[in-house]
């Protein structure tokens, strides 16, 4: 409820901005660890934990594969469960109020669209979708998981230290007689998460529409992310360069820090509702 609330000057001026104009959203892991899901970087944007496998691994080595869809299998259940929390939920909420304009988000986890946020660019691609590199032929994640645990049942109830985007620490020593998944329609062992690895670039449809939202959008509001990587922060610059608002609700150091109108260092999860709830009546 509002009254439960003290809102910041900066919050104030944003919920002004909004009252103007709707705003272009651009969303980052800080939005879904609330739904239990872990983040790459911690609040100074320090990336902790080992280094994700790159595109460039995955598709020159077998054994890396075998590595990943392990991990993975293991991983995978807790993006699966997860569900919208309080602040993908107001942001849905804010679209239908019509004070959004737009939402693009680095997440791969589905959670803005579980919530009823309607066209969302995905900028990084999404952990539900497996494609195969060799025929382009697509399948859901929850195939193939199946498939995994049927394949390799000794998994079945090991423990692991979850990580971000489903995936796992798992022990070298599990990963003899991994079996991994082949696509069921050319045969291939090139079955890859439709998501943007390390070292690959994101595909030409969603950096052009990214582009073209930047170009529209009266303003951009960052919500969970530190912006680390160019993808985000390209966007953050375009919309500086054209001379408009740029505006962030997160806790902690942000590349983009110097390009900033203003920022809501709080939770967002405590933020967006008070928001979609203030606009509401606005």
């Amino acid at each position: 409820m509002l009254h439960d609330f003290d809102p910041p000057a900066a919050l104030l001026e944003l919920c002004e901005l909004m009252v103007r104009q709707p705003l272009l959203v651009l969303t980052g892991a800080g939005i879904s660890t609330p739904s239990g899901i872990p983040a790459y970087r911690d609040k100074e944007g320090v990336r902790h934990g080992r280094a994700p496998m790159t595109y460039q691994e995955f598709i020159g080595s077998a054994a890396a594969r075998r590595r990943y869809w392990a991990r993975s299998m293991i991983g995978w259940p807790k993006v699966h469960q997860a569900r919208p929390n309080t602040a993908h939920q107001a942001l849905a909420r804010l679209a239908a109020g019509r004070r959004i304009a737009g939402l693009i988000t680095q997440n791969v986890d589905g959670l803005h669209q579980q919530a009823g946020s309607e066209e969302v660019i995905e900028l990084h691609g999404n952990l539900h979708r497996v494609r195969c590199l060799d025929c382009g032929k697509r399948l859901w994640r929850s195939e193939i998981q199946a498939e995994l645990e049927a394949e390799n049942a000794y998994l079945q109830g090991v423990e692991a230290v979850l990580a971000p985007d489903g995936d796992a620490r798992l022990a070298e020593a599990y990963l003899e007689g991994f079996r991994i998944p082949w696509c069921p329609c050319c045969g291939s062992d090139l079955l890859k998460p439709d998501v943007v690895f390390y070292g690959e670039g994101v595909p030409a449809e969603q950096t052009e529409a990214a582009s073209s939202s930047i170009e529209r959008a009266p303003a951009l509001l960052v919500v969970g992310s530190t912006v680390m990587t160019y993808s985000s922060f390209r966007l953050c610059r375009s919309i500086a360069e054209r001379g408009k608002p740029l505006a962030a609700i997160n806790q902690g150091a942000m590349r983009a820090e110097a390009l900033l109108n203003l920022k809501i260092e709080r939770p967002c999860e405590q933020v967006l509702p008070w928001l979609a709830e203030r606009l509401g009546s606005a």
